[in-house]
């Protein structure tokens, strides 16, 4: 089974991308969508412990812990050593699954993953990515997003061409999503056949 990281910085399609990789038949894990679970379950009591008041409802409240968090570099990396060994548990049972199920291909949907490298994680690496005024645009037109929340979120990411130049692979999702479904649909079957 070939392990694919999939990477890019915030407004440049990865979730839209990774939704295509699952529609070609790679399994598909997404590590936003593990900390959102484990919000709401496991890491509930670690989290509270440590951010006093940002549980609402039996789960993590991500706006109140935000305040704590952003802009402090001491308490993000206080909740980075509670959440990701937990996420990294998941990630495990996922591949543990798709090898299980004889998947040829896995997707590990990691947005920080080349700010966070630990080798031998993936065997290779695609980053999706877009021009500098298409992210803005998307990332901008999100509901909530402001211009600081955005330089503050572009801030703790990998400029855009760093991430390109570490790339095995590149999406450009500003062309649209046919020529970046084609992208994806060529990649998997050159990745199957490595397989």
């Amino acid at each position: 089974m070939i392990v694919l990281g999939l990477t890019g910085s915030i407004g440049m399609g990865k979730s839209t991308t990774a939704k295509m990789f699952a529609d070609e038949g790679a399994a598909v894990y997404d590590a936003d969508a593990a900390v959102h679970r484990l919000y709401a379950g496991r890491a509930v009591a670690p989290v509270e412990t440590a951010f006093p008041g940002v549980t609402r409802d039996g789960r993590i409240d991500r706006g109140l812990l935000a305040e704590y968090v952003l802009g402090n570099p001491q308490a993000m990396s206080r909740l980075e050593a509670i959440v990701h060994p937990l996420v990294h548990e998941e990630e495990l049972a996922f591949l543990k699954r798709a090898r299980e199920a004889r998947r040829r291909v896995a997707v590990l949907d990691i947005p920080l993953l080349l700010e966070k490298w630990v080798p031998g994680r993936v065997d290779a690496v695609c980053v999706v990515s877009a021009s500098p005024e298409i992210q803005r645009k998307r990332v901008l037109d999100r509901s909530g997003m402001s211009e600081e929340k955005f330089n503050s979120i572009l801030a703790k990411q990998l400029p855009d061409a760093d991430k390109r130049r570490r790339a095995h692979f590149l999406i450009d999702t500003g062309r649209g999503t046919t020529v970046a479904q084609s992208a994806v649909r060529a990649l998997m079957r050159t990745l199957s056949l490595m397989a």
